[in-house]
């Protein structure tokens, strides 16, 4: 018998516990961007890791220390670990994008909701990013003294941001009280639902890359959302069931490893011919729990001059190219404070 067959009978009878339980075991290194005293921070991790229009500031960061940048084969990713079980138990489905959404709806739509944080309060996120963490320790102390963003594995972002809700230069941008009344009037509907984010994140008019297809904007529309931190549980169930409706969406069948190793559920979607987008949800919760970016297919990826110099690379499918694992996330009553 295995330790896995093991483990769940001895907690068979046990009730689930809840994230409050499990969050001290789960917390892992992580990194964050700090700038604006956390308001940016929040407006960097929304944004998927786009390649056109979308591609968020950290970008230029990224390229600044590209050389420093290696595409790391994370095996077991996407596939089950030895280790881990074949087939998922307990009530999970992962039998389709349909099953495990409207499973965690149905979960969400029974829990209480916890009131709305007062407007000075703020909200701690613990996430990790391990090409972020990489980068930073590889750079110089006199370079890291220039840039504008540092690690730093904790941030705390003001629940109540009045200039962050009047600067509209960022659309993508929302504030942690902004996102959580978005949420809480989206309609019920799922049609409805998906035409009031795609109008609350527009996309952009293709002159700086190609434009998005209405199912790519509204599962961007959907991420950018899910990030934001808290949302009340029944918004949520709604947005689950918006999403299982979006053409292309997919979830893998097994539950795979984020970047601490826990196991979460992956809702996927193909970003372009070679890579698609993760979606990582708490299989205990079903609160967001980060994010991948995840090659699809093998490819060679040119240099600049597009030349058969060195620059020339390979990306394998399965390559992790962005993974982000929140490992914490709670409201508070000052920053610096953690629960």
């Amino acid at each position: 018998m295995d330790e896995m067959t093991r483990l769940r009978e001895l907690r068979a009878d046990a009730p689930v516990p809840d994230r409050a339980g499990l969050a001290p075991g789960r917390e892992r290194l992580t990194d964050a961007i700090a700038g604006d005293d956390g308001r940016r921070t929040l407006a960097l991790r929304l944004r998927p890791m786009l390649r056109d229009w979308r591609i968020a500031s950290l970008g230029a960061v990224v390229a600044v220390t590209a050389a420093a940048l290696v595409l790391t084969q994370v095996v077991g990713t996407s596939t089950p670990e030895p280790s881990a079980p074949a087939t998922v138990v307990g009530d999970l489905d992962l039998s389709s994008p349909a099953a495990a959404l409207h499973r965690a709806a149905d979960h969400l739509e029974r829990q209480e909701a916890p009131p709305e944080p007062r407007a000075d309060q703020w909200i701690y996120l613990r996430e990790e990013n391990p090409d972020q963490e990489k980068q930073w320790k590889e750079l110089s102390a006199e370079v890291r003294e220039t840039m504008q963003w540092s690690y730093n594995p904790d941030s705390w972002i003001p629940y109540d941001d009045k200039a962050a809700e009047n600067d509209t230069s960022d659309t993508d941008y929302r504030t942690a009280r902004e996102s959580y009344r978005i949420a809480a009037e989206l309609p019920e509907e799922p049609e409805a639902l998906l035409a009031e984010l795609r109008k609350v994140f527009p996309t952009g008019n293709g002159s700086d890359g190609p434009r998005e297809t209405k199912d790519a904007h509204s599962f961007r529309a959907l991420n950018v959302l899910l990030q934001s931190y808290p949302l009340p549980p029944a918004a949520l169930a709604r947005i689950y069931r918006a999403m299982a409706t979006v053409e292309g969406i997919g979830v893998t069948g097994h539950l795979i490893r984020d970047a601490t190793g826990r196991q979460v559920i992956a809702v996927t979607r193909a970003y372009d011919r070679n890579t698609r987008q993760e979606i990582l949800i708490d299989p205990v919760d079903y609160s967001y729990a980060g994010e991948h970016e995840v090659v699809s297919r093998t490819h060679e990826v040119l240099g600049p001059d597009d030349s058969d110099g060195p620059d020339r690379t390979v990306q394998r499918r399965g390559d992790i190219l962005r993974e982000v694992a929140r490992t914490r996330a709670a409201v508070v009553d000052r920053k610096g404070q953690k629960p």
